[in-house]
């Protein structure tokens, strides 16, 4: 019965029925009530439909992922650097799969439904008593990404936190090094002061979100889990030589 259901939860129907209903009523406040500049979408037409890793900078808890959701649904209908009219949503491109903390995608029926467009949950941070522990990847987490690689594109956010230029974690890079997947860079902007923290309220309407997809990263997946973590956090531009180059990164550092 658990397999059933899991298979169930899995199917395109599930998933194409949620991005559907989460697909609509996020597309107003990213393209509409505010405005969304897409670069990058060329490096997405040809990347193969498993063992693609996703990495990213990370702003909010859900409006993030949500518009990553929108863009490769997009780029499966041709699109080019803008969403344009919705349609894509009718027949929803559902192999994608996001690492998410176990913790956030059960605090409420919200979460719980994102849940089902494809959430990896992990227990890499846990509360106690207000304050973020941070734990290392472990055995079962990394499975679960593996499994989900072999079959979808995987979105993570290496800092795992919503904190800008905070360190990223070497469970990415370990992921990187073991499975060795096509790793996308993505830089994300504006979506902390577009939304509050979980991206599901509006701080400040007409902002500009910019998405940015980079090339594919050369990586030598023989080179030091330390070496890979390094370029990729440069290439997310959250390594400590961005810190300070611009005016937005000051900005979203101060209103932490």
């Amino acid at each position: 019965m658990k397999q059933w259901l899991a298979r169930f939860k899995e199917s395109k129907l599930v998933k194409g029925s949620v991005y559907a209903i989460v697909g609509l009523f996020s597309y107003p406040g990213i393209n509409l009530i505010n405005k969304l500049d897409i670069k990058g979408m060329e490096h997405l037409q040809k990347l193969p439909k498993q063992n693609v890793l996703f990495v990213s900078n990370h702003q909010t808890y859900f409006a993030d992922v949500i518009t990553f959701l929108h863009i490769f649904c997009a780029v499966s209908w041709r699109k080019k650097n803008k969403l344009g009219i919705p349609y894509y949503l009718l027949w929803p491109f559902t192999r994608v799969k996001y690492v998410a903390a176990e913790e956030t995608m059960k605090s409420n029926w919200i979460s719980k439904l994102f849940s089902l467009a494809g959430a990896i949950t992990v227990k890499r941070t846990w509360r106690s008593e207000g304050t973020e522990i941070r734990r290392g990847l472990d055995a079962s987490d990394t499975r679960k990404i593996q499994q989900a690689l072999q079959k979808n594109w995987v979105i993570t956010f290496p800092q795992g936190t919503t904190k800008p230029f905070a360190p990223g974690r070497k469970g990415t890079a370990f992921i990187i090094k073991q499975l060795q997947p096509v790793v996308i860079p993505v830089v994300i902007s504006g979506y902390w002061r577009a939304f509050n923290k979980k991206g599901l309220k509006f701080k400040k309407k007409g902002t500009l979100l910019s998405v940015t997809f980079k090339e594919p990263l050369q990586i030598d997946y023989n080179d030091t889990t330390e070496n890979i973590l390094a370029l990729v956090m440069d290439s997310i531009e959250q390594s400590k030589k961005f810190m300070l180059k611009g005016k937005h990164h000051l900005m979203a550092v101060t209103d932490k």
